[in-house]
């Protein structure tokens, strides 16, 4: 084997050998993600970013992030979200009261919100739910238009009504309203809230983040619940920290790359070998 030859290869083994340190070095500085950290994030991007905003400032509900003064706050945390609070707008999350929400669900929501009054854990920013529906013909002697109602119905209700209007820790939407003017009905409930209850007041008047024509596209969009079919839920994208994918999409491309490297090691090392034999 030519003497430039050999030089060569043992340069690139020299030089994949090095990547190869170089990146396990890089991934050694990174800081570990605990998966209850990543599993918190996303149960409150589904959960309770409509009301207490995507990093816990508060929206309809009550700011989050913020120093919670007590002994044991994860017991206060975790006893809010499992029970709620009777005559609040808070409902309860746990599914032995009828909630949505396991043991596990909720410890890893505690620590995912406790960890803000340390800035411990990253902030995420929900995507909405988006859900595909056929076109959405307005209804007569009602105000709005049902298809914008639709968008905000995805991100603002659907957290708490479900998709369709099923329901799931607030009421089901999905019905015939009884009365003459159902469409004064639902607009006073969105705008007003209900007292004592978990519904809030979404008007802009009452210090909510929608306005009076939001509102009207929004009621028209309920009323027409009940006539909807063939609905398809696509899965909300959450933009984890610093716009980077998630960490199974992250430790996936890490393992491609550091697999790619050190079979370049092995081939390089096999010819060598292969080389000195035929010599």
């Amino acid at each position: 084997m030519p003497k430039a030859t050999r030089t060569l290869g043992i340069a690139l083994l020299l030089a994949l050998a090095w990547l190869t340190m170089a990146w396990l070095a890089a991934r050694a500085g990174e800081p570990a993600q605990d998966p209850s950290t990543e599993l918190g994030s996303r149960l409150y991007a589904e959960n309770c970013a409509v009301c207490h905003g995507p990093d816990g400032q508060g929206r309809v509900g009550a700011k989050l992030a913020k120093d919670w003064p007590s002994i044991r706050p994860d017991l206060t945390v975790k006893t809010i979200i499992t029970n709620g609070v009777p005559g609040s707008r808070m409902p309860a999350w746990g599914q032995a009261n009828g909630g949505p929400l396991s043991e596990a669900e909720i410890e890893a929501l505690t620590q995912y919100i406790l960890s803000w009054q340390t800035g411990g854990a990253p902030k995420i920013t929900p995507g909405p739910t988006a859900t595909l529906r056929p076109p959405i013909t307005p209804l007569p002697d009602v105000a709005g238009d049902p298809n914008r109602g639709g968008v905000l119905y995805d991100e603002n209700c659907a957290m708490c009504h479900g998709p369709n209007g099923e329901g799931r820790t607030g009421a089901t939407l999905a019905k015939s309203w009884a009365g003459v003017r159902p469409d004064l009905s639902v607009k006073t409930t969105i705008a007003n809230g209900i007292s004592g209850s978990p519904m809030p007041a979404w008007s802009q008047a009452n210090g909510g983040p929608l306005s009076e024509t939001e509102i009207d596209d929004l009621v028209t969009f309920i009323l027409a619940l009940a006539e909807q079919n063939q609905v398809v839920q696509i899965a909300p994208t959450a933009a984890l920290p610093g716009g980077k994918a998630g960490l199974s999409t992250q430790s996936g491309w890490a393992g491609v790359i550091l697999f790619v490297i050190l079979l370049g090691a092995i081939i390089a090392a096999a010819v060598l070998l292969q080389s000195r034999k035929a010599e």
